[in-house]
């Protein structure tokens, strides 16, 4: 039985994993030096996040590039078809559901809902904007697991709870507010404000 992964580990498999899909073409194996580097991490750290997965690297060779991509997708549930309903259709949400990179990890944006009735029947990337009365049965009907929160601040707690009574079992949280943590969801936040904040720290820290 292999071990629990650690959360901190489970954040950085999917950094590993674009840096595995840059490598050029052709390329057989990867030393755990080479995946540091291009994941910024140190290779210490590399080789212990990998043997959480079972994936030890033999010396001298490193990685099998193919089975290790192989190995993290299915670690992350990217062997299978996710379904995925945005509440808040404002610029940010429009820009989500757009967004091509969801389609490419097999994420697929099924429902697009808002509260403002002047939004409402839009259509969005081919997608109907569709009131919250529709959110319990356009999750169920489409199977939806994922919900993303693209809501003013304001909202986001309310939409959170909808979206678990609806049966979402992951939310990804765009409003600039903390969502109370829910029973059962596993709920992981996105905020812009928040990281260009800390990017001004260093630059503050640093006297740029």
């Amino acid at each position: 039985m292999k071990p629990a992964i650690p959360k901190v580990t489970v954040q950085r498999l999917p950094v590993y994993l674009r840096c595995l899909e840059d490598l050029p073409a052709g390329q057989g194996s990867v030393a755990s030096d080479e995946l540091a580097a291009m994941a910024g991490v140190n290779a210490a750290k590399v080789r212990k996040d990998l043997s959480y997965l079972g994936s030890y690297g033999v010396r001298g060779v490193g990685y099998d590039v193919e089975r290790l991509r192989l190995q993290i997708g299915l670690e992350l549930g990217l062997e299978r078809d996710w379904a995925v309903v945005i509440v808040g259709v404002g610029n940010l949400g429009r820009a989500l559901a757009n967004y091509s990179g969801f389609g490419e990890r097999r994420f697929q944006i099924v429902g697009l809902f808002d509260a403002d009735p002047r939004k409402v029947g839009q259509s969005v990337d081919g997608l109907t904007v569709e009131p919250m009365s529709r959110l319990g049965p356009v999750v169920s009907e489409r199977g939806a697991r994922i919900g993303i929160v693209s809501t003013p601040a304001h909202a986001a707690q309310q939409v959170a709870d909808q979206l678990a009574a609806a049966g979402i079992r992951s939310i990804l949280n765009f409003a600039p507010t903390v969502i109370k943590p829910l029973d059962g969801i596993d709920i992981r936040r996105v905020d812009l404000s928040t990281e260009i904040q800390v990017l001004s720290f260093y630059l503050n820290r640093n006297g740029s």
